[in-house]
């Protein structure tokens, strides 16, 4: 066992025994944490609690409940709807605030019914770093976050991941679609599926690591750089696909994907170790 594991594992070890919940997204981040949690004895199981939301693909939910039976633990389902909330339609520049003061807290009712005391998420280090605003409502709510509070880079996480020969070391972040539409631009389900069908249609062509980011009724494609040449030799297949779904206009951004775009306009710059979006947890 790594010294960084075993770290997390003594970090984890009251939390654990005392009762924890963790907000579980089947990403690398927060599995890594479920995955030390599980192997500490205890009378009081943790518990793997989902967000079953509107701003992440529903496909989430199966891959989380898999990753849950490869490690030996069950799923918790709760499902949040953030259309009740105007402020996060609003999409406004701290809208991540007010979307995980939601989300965290019916975590924290749910751990409240178990009487289980702790609540966790899967923020690592890299997280601090940039722009984040719902790490106020983390605070606010008392969620504890065992990577970061660890000082684990994303980078490391992928090392624990890798140790504990979890499927989903390699895996992207995958943050909430609300990511794709310029901030004060209301969240709509109409705009919400266009994004995500046309993500899944650029995954189905090959392109992973992608993003749709709308403005208006333009998509501006996002990939990485290296993969230019054949998604410019499946133009036709891109454009035929991407109008099929309600786009008027498809670009190409030249920049290529970098997480967080649309925070650029706010005029934040990324500090040294800073990487991917947020994951849902």
């Amino acid at each position: 066992m790594s010294v960084q594991l075993e770290r997390l594992r003594l970090l984890l070890q009251p939390l654990c025994r005392q009762g924890l919940c963790l907000a579980f997204s089947g990403g690398v981040d927060s599995t890594v944490v479920l995955a030390a949690a599980v192997s500490i004895p205890t009378e009081k199981p943790v518990q793997a609690v989902l967000f079953a939301t509107q701003l992440h693909p529903p496909a989430e939910e199966k891959e989380a409940e898999k990753l849950c039976r490869e490690m030996g633990t069950t799923l918790t389902v709760l499902r949040v709807d953030e259309f009740s909330d105007p402020c996060i339609l609003q999409n406004p520049v701290d809208r991540c605030y007010h979307c995980k003061k939601l989300l965290f807290t019916t975590l924290r009712r749910h751990a409240q019914e178990l009487a289980y005391p702790h609540c966790a998420d899967g923020t690592n280090a890299d997280d601090l770093l940039q722009y984040r605003p719902g790490l106020k409502a983390l605070s606010e709510l008392s969620i504890i976050s065992p990577l970061a509070q660890c000082g684990f880079s994303k980078a490391q996480v992928r090392a624990l991941a890798s140790e504990l020969g979890l499927s989903v070391q390699a895996k992207p972040s995958s943050p909430c679609l609300a990511t794709r539409l310029p901030y004060n631009t209301p969240i709509t389900r109409q705009a919400l599926s266009q994004i995500a069908r046309g993500e899944a249609g650029l995954q189905s062509l090959g392109f992973a690591g992608c993003r749709v980011r709308l403005h208006g009724n333009i998509a501006r494609v996002e990939i990485p750089l290296i993969d230019f040449p054949r998604f410019l030799q499946q133009r036709e297949a891109v454009v035929s696909m991407m109008k099929g779904i309600g786009f008027a206009y498809v670009t190409l951004d030249l920049e290529g994907f970098r997480s967080g775009s649309m925070d650029e306009p706010l005029g934040l710059k990324k500090q040294a170790g800073s990487g991917e979006e947020t994951e849902r947890t």
